[in-house]
C-alpha cells in the first residue's frame, strides 16, 4: 500500500519539534527521539506505544521501498497511523536534485506490513537516505498518542530499471530526426593519449597498442545504470550535414582516431539504449552501447538496457545494402555517444591532429542532466 501524503514539518528525530497543520491533522506537536513530549503539544496521555523495532527495508527501486519492523501483536489494534521521517543522507558527495536538503515526512494510516513507500517527488535514484519511525495512535479528540522515535536506519536508493529507460528512449525517439550516412566511428583525446612512450599512457596496453575499455563516468541521467559500473570506450559518429563528415572541431583533444564503422558495428554486434539527456542547452545526447555478442559488456547490458534492432531504430542503424556492403546511418537531430564494450586495436584506424578547435566547453565529462527540461525528464528521479 503505497504512502497517501507527504508533510514536510513533523519532527523528526533528527530535528526540532514543531507544529503541523493539515487537511487531515489537526494541530500535531512531536518532539525528537532524545525529548520528552510537552504537556501542551496536543498529544494524549496514555499507556506507552511501542517503538519499531528492527526496522528492515527492502524491494529498493529508483523511486520506491518497502518497509517494515517488529511490533508487539497485543497493542497492534491500538495503532492507527505510521509516521515515517525520511532525510537524505548528508554528505559533501550529495546529489543536488529535487528538494535538495528538504526533510520529507509521511504520514501513513496502519496498514499490514510490509508497507511501500514510492514518490518521484521526494525520492532520487542512486541517493542514500536515512530513515526512522514513530507509532501513533487518533484518540477521541483528534490528539495523537505517539511512540518514541525508531533507530535510525540507513539505504541508498537504485538505479533506473528497463520500464524508465524505456520512457527516456521513446521521448529521445520523438526528436531524433532524420536518418544520415556515416561510415567512421572517430574518438578525439590528447597527444598523451595516443603516446605509446608516455609513462602515463592511458592506454595501459602499449605493447598491443589497443585501446582498453574505462569506467564510465556520472554524466547524464543520475539513475543511469551505466554510470559508474560500464566499462566501455566512446565514439562519436555524427556528421557534418552539409560535408557528409565528421566535424573538425571537438572538445576531448586535437588527435582523432578514426576507424571503419563495420569493425565495431556488425550483425555481430548488440546495440543497446543506454540514456538521453541534456546540459541546459538546446542540444540534446543520447547514449548507445555497442556489444559485441557474448561479451562481458554484452551480458551487463541485458540485464540492464533496452535493446534495439540495429536495423530498425531511430539513433543508429547497419543494414545490408544492395551490392552486399553494409549501410550505416546515425539520427541527425541529437548528438551520439557511442560506447564500445571491448579494446579497440589502434592498427584498425588511423591516428590524425583535426584542422578545427578544441571546444573545450562542449565537454560532456561528467556533466549533470538539466532536471527542468521537459524534452529529456520523466516522471522518476532524475
Amino acid at each position: 500500500m503505497e504512502v497517501p501524503r507527504v508533510e514536510h514539518s513533523i519532527s523528526s528525530p533528527t530535528s526540532p519539534c514543531v507544529d503541523i497543520k493539515n487537511l487531515s491533522l489537526d494541530a500535531i506537536q512531536l518532539c525528537d527521539r532524545e525529548g520528552n513530549k510537552s504537556q501542551d503539544s496536543g498529544i494524549a496521555e496514555m499507556e506507552e506505544l511501542p517503538v519499531p523495532q528492527t526496522i528492515m527495508i527492502s524491494n529498493i527501486t529508483c523511486d520506491s521501498f518497502k518497509i517494515c519492523w517488529d511490533m508487539e501483536p497485543r497493542v497492534k489494534e491500538r495503532i492507527t497511523h505510521y509516521f515515517i521521517d525520511l532525510n537524505k543522507k548528508e554528505n559533501k558527495n550529495s546529489n543536488k536534485f529535487k528538494h535538495k536538503d528538504v526533510p520529507t515526512k509521511l504520514v501513513a494510516k496502519a496498514v499490514p506490513l510490509p508497507m511501500t513507500v514510492r514518490g518521484h517527488w521526494f525520492l532520487s535514484p542512486r541517493t542514500e537516505y536515512t530513515v526512522a519511525v514513530q507509532t501513533a495512535s487518533k484518540q477521541s479528540d483528534g490528539d495523537y498518542a505517539v511512540s518514541e522515535w525508531s533507530e535510525i536506519i540507513e539505504f541508498c536508493t537504485g538505479d533506473y530499471s528497463t520500464v524508465h529507460l524505456t520512457q527516456l528512449l521513446q521521448k529521445a525517439e520523438v526528436i531524433a530526426g532524420r536518418m544520415l550516412n556515416f561510415s567512421v566511428f572517430y574518438r578525439n583525446q590528447q597527444k598523451e593519449y595516443f603516446d605509446q612512450a608516455s609513462p602515463s599512457s592511458p592506454l595501459r596496453d602499449a605493447q598491443n597498442n589497443r585501446m582498453l575499455p574505462a569506467v564510465k563516468d556520472n554524466s547524464g541521467s543520475h539513475g543511469s545504470p551505466i554510470s559508474g559500473k560500464l566499462e566501455g570506450i566512446f565514439f562519436s559518429c555524427n556528421t557534418e550535414f552539409n560535408t557528409g563528415k565528421p566535424p573538425q572541431d571537438s572538445p576531448y583533444g586535437r588527435m582523432r582516431f578514426q576507424v571503419q564503422a563495420e569493425a565495431l558495428f556488425n550483425p555481430n554486434t548488440n546495440l543497446y539504449f543506454g540514456d538521453f539527456y541534456c546540459m541546459y542547452t538546446a542540444y540534446h545526447y543520447v547514449i548507445l552501447v555497442l556489444a559485441p555478442q557474448g561479451s562481458p559488456g554484452d551480458e551487463f547490458c541485458k540485464q540492464r538496457l533496452p535493446l534495439l534492432d540495429i536495423a530498425d531504430n531511430r539513433f543508429l542503424t547497419c543494414v545490408e545494402g544492395e551490392d552486399g556492403h553494409l549501410v550505416f546511418r546515425h539520427a541527425q537531430d541529437v548528438i551520439l555517444e557511442v560506447i564500445y564494450t571491448e579494446p579497440v586495436d589502434l592498427a584498425l584506424g588511423t591516428v590524425a591532429e583535426i584542422s578545427g578547435h578544441q571546444l573545450r566547453s562542449s565537454s560532456t565529462v561528467n556533466a549533470k542532466k538539466d532536471p527542468s527540461c521537459k524534452t529529456c525528464n520523466i516522471s522518476v528521479g532524475r
